[in-house]
């Protein structure tokens, strides 16, 4: 079978249960694992060891439990605007996507959902995920853009399907102009699904300047929370680079977890991570800001 190399997701945050996993650890309650990207003036900051992090949960430090740097598989989820606003940009997504593919772990596993009035998955009924680069450049094909753009049910949707996953790591990346005009579900719906979801989330807006419905607040909302990035570029020729960029940044996260304290009923955790470095130097961090507790 003909493999693609995916992407690395960056899984901001996960719950996991006591249970042995690939890069988990045993505990007698749930583990939070941060996927941090650190950056340093010259790029990305390697050889950085647990001691060099910090957490701060809720306004409470912690005691890092879990440390990684391991380019594991993970689950790719590619959310594709194909309304009518997107009708000059498609064909340039669907290569930059396929950049994304090639320039990432090829073990991971992919599927797509494409948006306009509907959403639709790319993939067969009976191959949720695959790792096959001709079904998945006819998935991400398969799709004429036109219509209006229910973006709040196609990340619903998304983080759903991710669910079935196997792989610890989840991820989405969003091509969008960020705007909504015909989803069932509401924003609100939109942001629990990401708090309470293990999944990271990168967004490309793409923008016209007429387009009314243009929202690029909602996309940095959204990487935000998760951990994720957002990107806006001027021109679509730059999207090819950008995702080229995306992979690369995923496969060079760490992974820290901690055991937070137990709280009762639904509450929101507010997240900070630092990190320092072997004779100093400002670091950039990406991590998730928050996460709800179910």
């Amino acid at each position: 079978m003909t493999t693609i190399r995916s992407v690395l997701t960056l899984i901001a945050f996960v719950f996991v249960p006591a249970v042995a996993q690939e890069f988990t650890v045993k505990v007698n309650s749930d583990l939070v694992l941060l996927d941090v990207s650190v950056k340093g003036r010259t790029g990305y900051a390697a050889g950085l060891s647990k001691e060099n992090f910090q957490i701060v949960d809720s306004g409470k430090p912690q005691t890092i439990t879990h440390f990684s740097h391991e380019d594991v598989p993970v689950t790719v989820g590619l959310v594709i605007d194909t309304s009518g606003s997107m009708t000059s940009k498609y064909n340039q997504v669907v290569t930059a996507a396929l950049v994304f593919m090639g320039a990432s772990n090829p073990k991971d596993e992919l599927f797509v959902v494409n948006f306009n009035d509907n959403v639709t998955f790319g993939l067969p009924p009976d191959l949720p995920f695959s790792d096959n680069v001709y079904a998945l450049r006819s998935a991400l094909s398969m799709a004429k853009p036109e219509g209006r753009t229910a973006l709040y049910d196609a990340v619903v949707q998304a983080l759903d399907h991710l669910d079935k996953s196997t792989q610890d790591k989840k991820t989405l990346l969003l091509v969008s102009d960020g705007g909504d005009n015909h989803s069932t579900h509401t924003l609100a719906d939109v942001i629990r699904k990401v708090e309470v979801s293990r999944a990271t989330i990168y967004t490309i807006g793409l923008f016209d300047e007429e387009d009314q419905d243009r929202n690029p607040g909602l996309l940095r909302q959204l990487s935000g929370i998760s951990g994720g990035e957002t990107f806006l570029p001027k021109e679509v020729s730059e999207v090819t680079s950008i995702c080229r960029q995306i992979a690369a940044d995923i496969r060079a996260r760490y992974t820290v977890g901690y055991v937070p304290a137990k709280v009762e009923g639904q509450a929101i955790h507010k997240i900070k991570v630092s990190a320092s470095q072997p004779g100093g130097g400002k670091l950039n961090i990406h991590t998730r800001t928050s996460y709800l507790v179910p």
